[in-house]
């Protein structure tokens, strides 16, 4: 027991030394600028929109936020989850989307990072300055307090963001195989894996 302790640890610790040596500015460099660009066009979006809609479409819009955040929250944890193998068989039988499937797989890190840190995290600001916004138009619509609807609508959408989270990760975890796939197959309508 104590040998198999050791044996993990040891290897623990040359993971670390690989992954310190190979610290991929390129790519911190590339995520921090489409982190910027999202949030810049959906904050552009929901400062814009919501404002000069009906509180109905303002509501919507808001709701595409969090499902979004909760959607892409699902594939960040599916492509972790997910067991390669059977895309390659897949990809050896020239099945739409398995190639960028197998991609997907072993860049996990980078397509995790990106649906949950990027997307996820954007959305989930995004929604809550879109929340804030409903408040206020909902507030005035009601001649009620400002104070007591901004907090009711924050709790519903940091409700509806955390329970739908929780949902879609239990279902990522059970579905991974299935949900990479599906991701990779809409994804292969617009991009194609360079041989």
């Amino acid at each position: 027991m104590d040998d198999e302790v050791k044996n993990l640890k040891v290897q623990t610790r040359r993971k670390e030394k690989i992954h310190k040596n190979k610290t991929n500015w390129n790519w911190i460099i590339q995520i921090t600028v489409i982190a910027f660009t999202i949030s810049f066009l959906f904050s552009f979006t929901s400062e814009m929109v919501i404002p000069n809609v009906n509180i109905v479409v303002g509501i919507l819009l808001l709701t595409i936020f969090i499902l979004l955040g909760v959607i892409f929250d699902m594939i960040g944890v599916a492509v972790t989850a997910a067991d390669e193998k059977p895309f390659h068989s897949m990809n050896s039988r020239k099945v739409k989307g398995a190639d960028i499937a197998v991609r997907f797989k072993k860049n996990a890190d980078k397509v995790a990072s990106f649906c949950n840190d990027v997307v996820g995290d954007i959305c989930g600001v995004v929604s809550g300055s879109a929340g804030a916004i409903i408040a206020l138009s909902l507030s005035n619509l009601l001649k009620a307090d400002k104070f007591m609807i901004t907090l009711f609508v924050t709790s519903i959408i940091a409700a509806l963001t955390i329970g739908g989270k929780a949902i879609g990760k239990s279902y990522a975890m059970n579905k991974s195989n299935l949900i990479l796939y599906q991701f990779a197959k809409i994804i292969s309508y617009f991009y194609k894996v360079k041989k």
